[in-house]
């Protein structure tokens, strides 16, 4: 199965120089888990998710006013190509500790995919996924 038949490709950015109120104002509005960050020419040079917005902020105290995204979001994302299969999204996200993952098409980005969208698609990759991954992480 290829990455683009289950990304969603209804992707929303932020320009970098909005401050995290107004990313907090797109997050309530779109119930989305992260925003892709485009500079003046609306090309992709970030990302912020929510976690970012809580310690990248919050627990910075930062005032979200008055604080640039550019300031939290993470810099050239790790990205996959339409194209490519599952399993490569996968390994880049177990590789890189990452739930969401921008997806390109010629260069810009096409949409978004997240270790939900693989586990409803593909159930035992998602097992794998969690066995291999997050189980070993959680902290009882």
């Amino acid at each position: 199965m290829l990455v683009k038949e289950i990304m969603s490709k209804n992707v929303i950015t932020i320009r970098q120089d909005e401050t995290i109120l107004h990313a907090c104002d797109i997050y309530k509005k779109y119930k989305v888990g992260c925003l892709i960050v485009t500079d003046a020419d609306k090309k992709h040079v970030g990302i912020i998710t929510e976690r970012d917005i809580i310690e990248r902020t919050i627990c910075d105290q930062k005032d979200p006013a008055t604080t640039p995204v550019s300031a939290i979001m993470t810099s050239n994302p790790k990205t996959v190509h339409s194209l490519d299969n599952l399993d490569k999204a996968l390994e880049i996200m177990k590789t890189y500790d990452i739930k969401k993952l921008p997806v390109l098409y010629n260069g810009v980005i096409a949409g978004i995919i997240t270790v939900t969208d693989i586990s409803r698609a593909r159930p035992e990759l998602s097992k794998r996924f969690m066995d291999t991954w997050v189980k070993p992480s959680w902290k009882d």
